[in-house]
């Protein structure tokens, strides 16, 4: 059972649960209408009402499991666990799978495969997304297991504790060794495009770079980001000349022959527990596609 637990300090002797409940530990109102409803809040083993009126050295418990439905099916799949706690779960996510169910994807994503593993682990858990990637895309998604863990893992994107690194294989040399592409990412206003370019219209987008490797025919860098536009690696990269193989959407169609999907790979996380607020940092093997052609590039 995942919970929260705290002692009532001198300073909020005389005022109400539901004040130390929102200023000391950072809970939403929305959590705390929540748990309160379902009588999961407690002091000193007692559930109470939000106006109960707190004592110096109070003992409070927060439960934070309760009855949840999602509507997704569970399935057996092959889903690659690189951290796990009471809170969190970090996956290692394959190429060419979907994350969420579409109308076009309603099975086979990393959603039902995360349903069934929460079924078999015994786990009262539904997939509350932290972080997402495009289908195409592999590597390192945060899923919170409890509404707690979502809403400070929400807050916790938005510092600069959070860091998301990515590997990219692209073509051709790039003109420093690392740097930082700092140029605005606009989505066109064409209907049934996907497609992003870089505009003056658009928002802010960093992205820090460093080649990693350096091969014949191009270059293997490693990005981080400081914002998280939709494509904005592949916007970025594309834009310099550089862009990604396997990404036929701004790159090379004839790409397709040597890797089915755009090279890039989510390898890196660093940031806090929701909970304990020690630094995690979490690292992700290449995928086999990937491995392959720097192999090749290699040679």
């Amino acid at each position: 059972m995942s919970v929260i637990k705290k002692q009532v300090p001198k300073d909020f002797e005389g005022r109400k649960i539901r004040e130390f409940l929102k200023e000391d530990l950072g809970l939403s109102s929305r959590l705390i209408r929540g748990a309160s409803v379902d009588k999961r809040i407690f002091v000193n083993n007692k559930a109470v009402k939000m106006n109960y009126i707190l004592r110096e050295n109070d003992n409070i418990l927060i439960k934070l499991d309760k009855e949840e439905s999602q509507n997704i099916a569970p399935e057996k799949l092959d889903i690659e666990v690189v951290y796990e706690d009471e809170d969190i779960i970090v996956v290692n996510k394959r190429p060419n799978m979907v994350v969420h169910p579409t109308k076009r994807h309603q099975s086979g994503t990393l959603a039902n495969g995360l349903m069934y593993y929460f079924q078999e682990t015994n786990q009262k858990c539904i997939v509350r997304l932290v972080s997402r990637l495009d289908m195409d895309t592999s590597g390192l998604i945060i899923i919170a297991k409890n509404q707690y863990a979502h809403m400070e893992l929400s807050k916790e994107m938005k510092s600069d504790n959070f860091q998301k690194r990515y590997l990219a294989i692209v073509h051709g040399h790039m003109e420093k060794l690392e740097g930082t592409i700092n140029l605005p990412i606009y989505r066109p206003e064409e209907e049934g495009t996907i497609k992003r370019v870089v505009d003056d219209r658009g928002q802010e987008s960093i992205t820090h770079y460093k080649v990693v490797e350096r091969f014949k025919e191009g270059d293997l860098v490693e990005c981080l980001l400081e914002t998280g536009r939709t494509h904005q690696i592949r916007v970025h990269l594309s834009h310099l000349g550089h862009p990604i193989y396997g990404d036929i959407l701004y790159g090379y169609e004839e790409d397709i022959e040597i890797i089915n999907r755009q090279a890039l790979h989510a390898y890196g996380l660093d940031f806090k527990s929701p909970r304990t607020k020690e630094l995690l940092s979490l690292r992700a093997k290449l995928p086999e596609d990937m491995e392959k052609l720097i192999e090749k590039m290699r040679k």
